[in-house]
């Protein structure tokens, strides 16, 4: 039951596979920086990796799933100053906000979460070693860089010509990189240790080169080796990691351990775009998960409209893909108790996987899952389970306990829960009139009087969600 997955490095489709002397399959994946709430492109790549950990789990692995906390670098030390905070009541009240929207938006929670701040030992001893190999050299100030040149085979991941290496000021999904303003003997090199400047107030910590903190890039490197150690099996996080962040990580492990092949496999999650521009607070479309249950949606639609497009191409985010969602969900509610009648079972007997009587059972949906198998193809998975779900040919009773069990399965690798919703009030009958009457413009392809009695609809307090075969409504 192998899942083969992109590998950034390689660029070839290769299988997860445990190493033969290990219980655990390692998954490190870079987490949040705590100085504000987390954006629906955070938890793009965040809900991404709930599936791959959810799928490989299925798979039959034991995953240990660690996802650090950044809460020490420059943007967390200027939100807790401009707050009056202590960087600790700071960073904590954001992390709190981000377990919440994690815990709402179905993702399991990392088997150790690790913090930077709580992890500052770890980072000095990594870069004493770097030091001590001659990877690494002290500047007049304190400051500890990485001096990149000293690392032979450094751009690896991202196939990057040392020679052409000019700065580390963009990264790989084209965008500013916050530069380390500090002495270095290279442009290309990068701090690994920052010495304390007045900015940084109280925030500061004692080394041996002197009071300062750590770089950002150092941060990841020395949790991954303290919970997973020098190699593990697969390193994660958005396209915009790659370089400098997973390509410095990469460069700086394996010179302080002196061992190769830090991750054995690289996955990257592309970008996420909101109708079809790039995210931004200038935009006014850098949206938080709260931002969409305020317009109505359920954390379950925006789960499923954060995992619907393949991980390696760009998802264009939008309120109508949201609202497609309700309506997939609805879909997927109404196929799956059809199976449950056929089956004999209730809604409460449709259990996780872990509670199936019949485990190795995958009925009709072998090649939902087969597919969801290849590279985490969940548009493609999904397909097929709603190809399945089409099926106007009643099952017998062992046939939909069979197909029960592998739709079971493929649910929960994808996070997605049915028959969550809470029974909606009926709306009021000007409510129900307003919305036939839109219904009926818009069959008779009517858009302008369809648009005009949608927003008098949104103005009533109440959102009219069309299906393929009628539509539902809500408050909002």
């Amino acid at each position: 039951m192998a899942v083969f997955l992109h590998d950034t490095m390689s660029r070839e489709l290769r299988p997860l596979l445990m190493k033969p002397d290990r219980a655990l399959f390692g998954m490190y994946c870079c987490g949040p920086t705590v100085y504000g709430p987390a954006h629906i492109g955070n938890f793009r790549t965040f809900t991404v990796q709930d599936v791959l950990r959810r799928t490989l789990e299925v798979a039959g692995l034991r995953v240990k799933h660690v996802r650090n906390i950044t809460d020490v670098d420059d943007k967390t030390i200027r939100g807790a100053q401009a707050a009056g905070q202590t960087l600790t009541a700071f960073t904590q009240q954001w992390t709190d906000k981000f377990h919440r929207d994690c815990q709402a938006l179905g993702l399991l929670a990392p088997h150790v979460e690790p913090s930077a701040v709580a992890h500052i030992p770890q980072q000095v001893a990594m870069i004493k070693a770097l030091v001590d190999r001659g990877h690494a050299y002290v500047a007049k100030d304190g400051s500890v860089y990485f001096k990149v040149c000293t690392c032979k085979d450094y751009g690896k991941l991202t196939h990057l010509d040392f020679s052409k290496l000019e700065t580390q000021g963009t990264n790989s999904a084209g965008e500013a990189n916050d530069a380390d303003e500090y002495e270095r003997e290279s442009a290309s090199d990068f701090a690994l240790w920052k010495s304390r400047k007045p900015e940084d107030g109280a925030n500061f910590w004692p080394s041996p080169w002197g009071e300062g903190r750590p770089g950002w890039h150092i941060e990841c490197s020395a949790m991954s080796l303290e919970h997973l150690g020098a190699t593990f099996d697969l390193h994660g996080g958005g396209i915009d990691l790659c370089f400098p962040h997973h390509e410095n990580e990469i460069a700086q492990t394996e010179c302080a351990t002196g061992i190769q092949g830090f991750a054995a496999h690289w996955f990257h999650s592309a970008h996420l775009l909101v109708d079809g521009d790039k995210m931004s607070k200038s935009k006014g479309n850098l949206y938080t998960l709260d931002q969409l249950i305020a317009k109505g949606f359920t954390t379950t639609e925006v789960r499923y409209a954060l995992i619907a497009g393949h991980y390696r191409s760009s998802l264009n985010f939008t309120f109508k893909g949201v609202e497609d969602a309700h309506s997939a969900l609805a879909k997927l509610e109404r196929g799956t108790d059809r199976l449950l009648v056929a089956a004999g079972f209730t809604r409460a007997e449709f259990l996780p996987p872990a509670t199936q009587e019949t485990q190795t059972a995958w009925g009709r949906f072998q090649h939902a899952w087969e597919v969801l198998q290849n590279d985490l193809n969940v548009p493609g998975c999904l397909g097929q389970v709603f190809t399945v779900l089409a099926d106007k040919d009643e099952p017998t009773s062992a046939q939909a306990r069979q197909d029960l069990s592998g739709l079971a399965k493929i649910l929960y690798a994808l996070g997605l829960t049915l028959f969550t919703a809470a029974p909606v009030a009926a709306a009021p009958a000007e409510v129900v009139a307003l919305a036939a009457q839109r219904w009926a413009a818009k069959q008779a392809k009517d858009f302008a009087a369809a648009d005009r009695l949608r927003q008098e609809l949104t103005a009533l307090g109440w959102a009219m969600l069309d299906r393929k075969d009628g539509y539902d409504l809500k408050p909002v």
